[in-house]
């Protein structure tokens, strides 16, 4: 829309915070390769992020333009989403697999269900 202002920078606020990961990288260090693959299976390469030093200042500059209602960063009136390959960059994480996408399964037949609810029709 031309001429429009986001006015959600009037009422959010993001507070960021890190926790000490020494804990996690102490039980993944305790895993066998057969149990790791299995966590790899499930979640994919989020053991990768284990590693990854944070760059504080990036992340709070980052913060400052990530706009939470479109899930993207807003800049004047540019929205941009990252590829995962800027992503990656940006993480220093360049072992995440940018062909793989992650995605939940919808399970059509519920949501089919629940449109004819609410539009009143019947089976």
């Amino acid at each position: 829309m031309e001429g429009y202002i986001s006015e959600l920078w009037d009422f959010t606020r993001v507070n960021v915070t890190q926790s000490n990961l020494q804990e996690l990288k102490e039980i993944w260090a305790q895993w066998d390769d057969e149990v790791k693959q299995v966590f790899y299976c499930n979640y994919g390469d989020l053991p990768y992020l284990l590693d990854i030093n944070v760059d504080k200042h990036l992340l709070r500059a980052l913060a400052q333009f990530w706009n939470s209602a479109y899930s993207c960063f807003t800049f004047g009136n540019v929205d941009l989403v990252p590829s995962v390959e800027e992503y990656t960059t940006l993480l220093r994480c360049p072992e995440i697999q940018a062909d793989k996408a992650y995605s939940r399964a919808v399970n059509a037949l519920t949501s089919v269900k629940k449109l004819m609810n609410i539009t009143g029709m019947s089976e």
